[in-house]
């Protein structure tokens, strides 16, 4: 009786160490706050884990892993399993995929963003780019065109913003560039500060961001219409982690990759810009919306100068540049 009594421990203990092995926890540095911006990778880490009984899940940190600008370097080293950044805090780290990020590029909706932003990850040029950063792109974080909030005196046409401070990244930067601004580069963390401090007049943010990062709680007016373009924010993983996962686990991670998008698209339309007006509303920001001919004039200034421009220098960093702007442009304009 002992010695069966003993048997049953041991295959106990044995099949508790057999089912330690087989959970895997990932690490995954964001930033901020848990807002529309980061809702699918937490639907993500709800399906991966729904799917492997627990045995997979994804330790989610806001800010406690790294700061955001660094988020490629420690997915480069291993610091972290997964992560998300954006190509503007860091273009030279990326640059396949900053053509997301030129100006006034047409993209009418998150699901479009979503459809281009997946093209162009699936592209060599971009996988071999990221690869240097032993980082696999998995998914877009897509948002809608940007728009600013500002302080002061409210811009009668596009002519004031000559000489006016903006917090602007990647191509949003140089359209502003192209009609006398002073873009600004920094995170989305340091913005509420610098507006705060006088250091920028006005910031472009998608809609979530102006509220998440308290932009409106000091704007006293914003454009409706400026629509210059938005920034490509990629999730990645480190890719000796997402190798090293069992078949199972990567398929729990990798099929649910299009139900997390679904879920992010879907609250960010029916959640985020149904509050952004009331938002708006509620703080009495007033309303900036430009001429069709001021709007014409400013995408004539920015676009066709920043997509040559774009195509000049990474040409010459050996990117199929031009293949990648043909990609995109191509594909909207089937679209439209």
């Amino acid at each position: 009786m002992r010695t069966i009594l003993k048997s049953s421990a041991v295959v106990a203990v044995t099949l508790a160490f057999a089912g330690e092995a087989l959970a895997t926890e990932w690490n995954v540095s964001l930033w901020g706050k848990r807002r529309a911006f980061t809702e699918h990778v937490e639907k993500l880490a709800e399906l991966v884990s729904e799917k492997t009984n627990g045995e997979f899940t994804l330790n989610i940190s806001y800010g406690g892993l790294s700061k955001n600008t660094e988020n490629l370097d420690g997915i480069s080293i291993g610091a972290f399993e997964m992560a998300q950044f954006c190509a503007g805090y860091h273009r030279d780290k990326n640059p396949s995929i900053t053509v997301l990020e030129l100006p006034f590029l047409g993209v009418s909706s998150l699901e479009q963003e979503v459809e281009l932003s997946m093209a162009v990850y699936g592209h060599p040029a971009a996988q071999e780019d990221l690869g240097r950063w032993n980082a696999t792109l998995l998914m877009p974080s897509p948002l809608p065109q940007y728009n600013l909030v500002g302080v002061g005196d409210a811009p009668a046409s596009l002519a004031d913003f000559d000489g006016l401070s903006v917090r602007a990244t990647g191509g949003i930067g140089a359209a502003m560039e192209a009609v006398g601004g002073v873009p600004t580069s920094m995170s989305a963390t340091e913005v509420r500060q610098a507006m705060d401090s006088g250091v920028v007049k006005a910031v472009a943010f998608a809609p979530h961001a102006h509220m998440s990062f308290g932009t409106i709680e000091n704007g006293t007016w914003w454009t409706t219409n400026l629509n210059p373009g938005t920034v490509n924010c990629p999730v990645v993983a480190n890719t000796d982690a997402l190798n090293d996962l069992s078949d199972d686990h990567r398929a729990a991670l990798m099929d649910s990759i299009d139900e997390a998008l679904d879920h992010y698209v879907s609250n960010y339309n029916d959640n985020t810009m149904v509050a952004w007006g009331p938002a708006l509303e509620e703080r009495g920001i007033t309303s900036v919306t430009f001429t069709d001919d001021e709007i014409a004039a400013f995408k004539e200034a920015a676009a066709a100068p920043a997509a040559e421009a774009w195509i000049a220098d990474n040409a010459g960093r050996g990117l199929p540049a031009q293949e990648l702007y043909d990609l995109v442009t191509g594909m909207i304009a089937g679209d439209s």
